[in-house]
């Protein structure tokens, strides 16, 4: 019996490599990104010269999104890697994120959520930046929706001091 106790235990402790494909699932979604900002740079460059002034500060906040986004998901990739898979073997490298290997699970999702609501920011501001582009409606669900991600990120953060304070 404690044969096939071993042998389930190393299969599920295996399985773990099983979330390596996501991690580079995400890692390709960050060259793509790289697409995506290079598009906006350029049609930044075309503002710049062209357009209004709302159309720089929306093209600056655009491209300040999606690298936020990029950035959020370098983290998941890296913190979720080492929690979940493997420690990232960087043999010292001087380059080393300070962060890396010291963001557990609680900080992970820390970390999401601070991006979450700094994205949903920046989307709230281009909003209102660009204020004639909505109605009231649409830029009252952008604010009750930044709201409950900043209340939800407050949440969280209360959860985690009442959790590490009872340590």
């Amino acid at each position: 019996m404690k044969r096939v106790e071993n042998f389930l235990e190393t299969m599920i402790f295996s399985s773990r490599w099983l979330l390596v494909p996501f991690y580079i699932g995400l890692a390709i979604s960050i060259a793509l990104l790289l697409v995506k900002f290079g598009k906006e740079f350029l049609h930044f460059v075309e503002y710049v010269f062209t357009g209004t002034s709302t159309d720089v500060v929306i093209g600056l906040l655009t491209m300040i999104d999606v690298v936020l986004l990029s950035n959020l998901l370098l983290i998941i990739i890296f913190a979720g890697y080492e929690n979940f898979v493997s420690k990232i073997d960087t043999a010292g490298h001087e380059d080393r994120p300070d962060w890396m290997g010291k963001v557990d699970f609680s900080d992970l999702k820390m970390k999401l959520m601070g991006s979450i609501v700094a994205i949903s920011g920046i989307e709230l501001l281009k909003a209102f930046v660009d204020v004639e582009s909505f109605t009231n409606e649409q830029l009252g669900w952008k604010v009750g929706i930044h709201l409950t991600f900043v209340i939800s990120g407050l949440l969280f953060a209360v959860g985690d001091w009442l959790a590490h304070k009872k340590h």
